[in-house]
């Protein structure tokens, strides 16, 4: 009778080590109940309305009549030939690539130098990211009224003696994507710089010290250590710019609406210029997912390789 119980006992310690059904089933309820609302939510919000827009860009529709003039890809084929939209795409590029190359020194600069106990931090702070907290209304309005001719920028290049500096900043099509590159800039770089600010706090002081002791200077030791452990942080804010320059809309349409000649006119503005200005909603519609697609794939090359060291580091540093 023991030798029976002692080969019975392994048996009964692995049959009672499993979870029960009905914990299985529990546990997946619990798993549906907090998943579901989101993933409701997210179907509604995201996924529907991607496929409806899908739908709508096959047919010419003036959003009015009911969905019968089917055309399947030709308002893609329209959108791709229409040498205003390929302009539009080459403005988001340029402004793409110009907010980087703009923001990121001077907001990795800014960064750096309020990073250090100095007097007013706090202030000088605030100062650069209240532009940030401005809606994009607001901002597009002041610098309309800001840069109309005689207006405050042009009696600042008077008052400084470069009156001849002085353009049709939001009129010359050779000047209006500059002038709507430094608001942007204007706007964001205190993002920028809030994003770098967060991203310093962790990079410890002792690899500071460890340095100075070694005899390297204040800009060796940002090269070789702030830089290196800055970099995922940089790189994710590259991420948001990009996204956000492909998808630009408020300033460019308050301020210049997309002229003048369509020489600031971005991919949303143009989709909103021909979608709901001229009635073509299905030819916007074809534009708008045009665009989604392009931010979709530019996101999905970024993620795969750019940010695929930051996520791998992450997850294994989180199963260690």
């Amino acid at each position: 009778m023991s030798q029976v119980a002692v080969l019975r006992a392994p048996r009964a310690a692995t049959v009672r080590s499993g979870p029960t059904a009905g914990a299985r089933w529990g546990r997946r309820a619990e798993i549906a109940l907090f998943v579901g609302p989101a993933l409701a939510l997210y179907v509604l919000f995201v996924l529907l309305p991607i496929a409806l827009a899908a739908f709508y860009s096959l047919f010419k529709w003036n959003g009015i009549e009911s969905l019968t003039n089917f055309v399947g890809i030709e308002n893609y084929q329209r959108a791709l030939a229409d040498p205003t939209f390929r302009g539009a795409l080459t403005h988001n590029l340029v402004i793409v690539a110009g907010s980087i190359v703009i923001q990121l020194p001077v907001a990795l600069g800014l960064a750096l130098l309020l990073n250090r106990k100095m007097r007013g931090r706090a202030v000088l702070r605030t100062i650069i990211f209240v532009p940030y907290v401005l809606s994009e209304v607001i901002t597009g309005v002041i610098w309309l009224l800001m840069l109309q001719p005689a207006g405050l920028v042009d009696r600042i290049f008077d008052g400084l003696g470069l009156g001849g500096l002085t353009q049709l900043w939001l009129a010359d099509p050779k000047v209006v994507l500059f002038t709507m590159l430094a608001v942007i800039s204007w706007k964001y770089v205190g993002f920028a710089m809030i994003l770098f600010l967060a991203g310093l706090q962790g990079v410890p002081k002792e690899l500071h010290e460890a340095a100075s002791i070694d005899g390297a200077s204040w800009w060796q030791a940002q090269r070789s250590i702030t830089l290196p452990l800055l970099a995922p942080t940089i790189r994710i804010w590259v991420f948001l710019s990009m996204i956000g320059s492909l998808q630009l809309f408020d300033l460019v349409w308050i301020m210049t609406g997309g002229g003048p000649a369509n020489a600031s006119n971005t991919m949303a503005t143009y989709m909103i210029e021909r979608g709901f200005q001229r009635g073509q909603f299905g030819y916007g519609t074809a534009v708008a997912v045009i665009l989604f697609s392009i931010s979709f794939v530019a996101a999905m090359i970024y993620q795969r390789f750019v940010l695929r060291r930051d996520n791998e580091g992450a997850l294994t540093g989180r199963v260690g």
